[in-house]
């Protein structure tokens, strides 16, 4: 490989790294965001399963906006690079959760065997957020475990 071939392999890796942190920053502070106006359109599945599940811990009008704020936080999380590690293992476990509806809430996430509704779809898709995360996490380990120091952007220093 070229010293050029490098140069360029970087470039590219931090634009895909910046993109996909603010992608994932875009997806959860949005979908939080509407958690916490209460204009989600998610909040009738969140109720639903809120209502099987924590009900008895807490009123759903004080769990919604702090679901949505927490949801806010993660997306915040994943714009500074030094917090991959925290980012991605509280992104794994709060889409473990997401998953829950499939098993608990099948009138409302499937039409028949293998068959998603649109909501079921939509819980689905995380699999494509949980792979981005995924991917972030693994070249951060890279980056960390090989001592590999790849020259920043402003835009980088200022997040990092």
């Amino acid at each position: 490989m070229k010293n050029t071939d490098i140069l360029i392999d970087n470039k590219a890796l931090k634009s895909v790294d910046l993109f996909s942190r603010i992608a994932l920053f875009t997806v959860f502070f949005w979908f939080g965001f509407l958690k916490v106006l209460g204009t989600s359109p998610a909040e009738n599945l969140v109720h639903k399963l809120f209502d099987m599940t924590l009900a008895p811990i807490m009123p759903i009008d004080a769990f919604l906006p702090v679901f949505g704020a927490f949801e806010c936080f993660v997306g915040l999380i994943w714009l500074f690079p030094k917090l991959t590690r925290v980012a991605f293992v509280v992104t794994l476990g709060h889409m473990a959760c997401t998953f829950i509806p499939l098993g608990l809430l099948t009138s409302d996430t499937w039409q028949s065997s293998f068959t998603l509704t649109l909501t079921g779809q939509y819980i689905i898709k995380n699999v494509v957020l949980i792979t981005l995360a995924w991917y972030l996490y693994a070249i951060d380990s890279s980056k960390k475990s090989h001592k590999w120091e790849e020259p920043k952007s402003e835009l980088a220093e200022v997040m990092s």
